[in-house]
Parts: structure tokens; C-alpha cells; sequence
């Protein structure tokens, strides 16, 4: 088995120590739907969470991935410190759901606006 996709690492990354990773669910996301509503294409299609233990605690985080991973893989990891719950792995997918939300949004303001004018303009 493939491990994860390694992410480019900044100097403090690599600074930061190491834990095992286990992947708890791999999900198959459909991605054609968002990129014919959004244009946004994408060649990530499985949603891969996974846990660690650091600091005490355990954490959760995901990531996307082009290839499954299966549950109960285990993979490294590094975390910060500081803030255990930051780590390699994380994606940013809550921004860009933030991201297509605002678009949708925006959109949507836009075209109710556009129908307005056209039927304030037939009368």
C-alpha cells in the first residue's frame, strides 16, 4: 500500500515531532457535480480522515487524496507542539466549502438580481 500524499513541509514542520497516523474512514467524493456548478475541477476524489495520538490527546483531521487509502493504514505525521490539533496532513477543504459557499451565495444574489431586472422590464 501507497502511504498518503506527502505535502510540502515548511522549516518549522520539520521541526515539529512526529506521531503515527491511522486512517479511520475513506470516503469516495464526487467531484463532477462541483466542478460543472463551480468550474472548479478536481482530481482528488476520496475524503481520507484519520486519527492521531499527541499530547495526551487524540486528534482527528482529513485530507483528499486521488487513490483510496484503506482504513486502519497506518502513516507519519507531524504535529505542532504548541497546538496538537495542527498537523502535515490537515487540508484546507473547510476553507474552500467556505470558499463555495460564498460563491454559491454571491451567485445566487446575482442571478435573483438579473431575473428582477428582466421582469421589472417586460411591464
Amino acid at each position: 500500500m501507497n502511504p498518503p500524499p506527502t505535502r510540502e513541509l515548511t522549516a518549522e514542520q520539520l521541526r515539529w515531532p512526529e506521531a503515527l497516523a491511522t486512517v479511520t474512514a475513506c470516503k469516495y467524493e464526487f467531484g463532477a457535480g462541483r466542478a460543472l456548478a463551480f468550474g472548479i475541477p478536481t482530481s482528488k476524489h476520496f475524503r481520507i480522515s484519520y486519527n492521531y495520538f499527541a499530547d495526551g490527546a487524540l486528534h482527528v483531521g482529513e485530507f483528499t487524496s486521488a487513490k483510496p487509502i484503506p482504513q486502519g493504514h497506518l502513516f507519519p505525521i507531524r504535529y505542532n507542539p504548541e497546538a496538537p490539533h495542527q498537523n502535515s496532513h490537515a487540508s484546507s477543504a473547510a476553507n474552500s466549502r467556505s470558499a463555495l459557499l460564498i460563491v454559491g451565495v454571491a451567485g445566487s444574489i446575482i442571478l435573483s438580481l438579473a431575473w428582477f431586472v428582466v421582469l421589472r422590464g417586460c411591464h
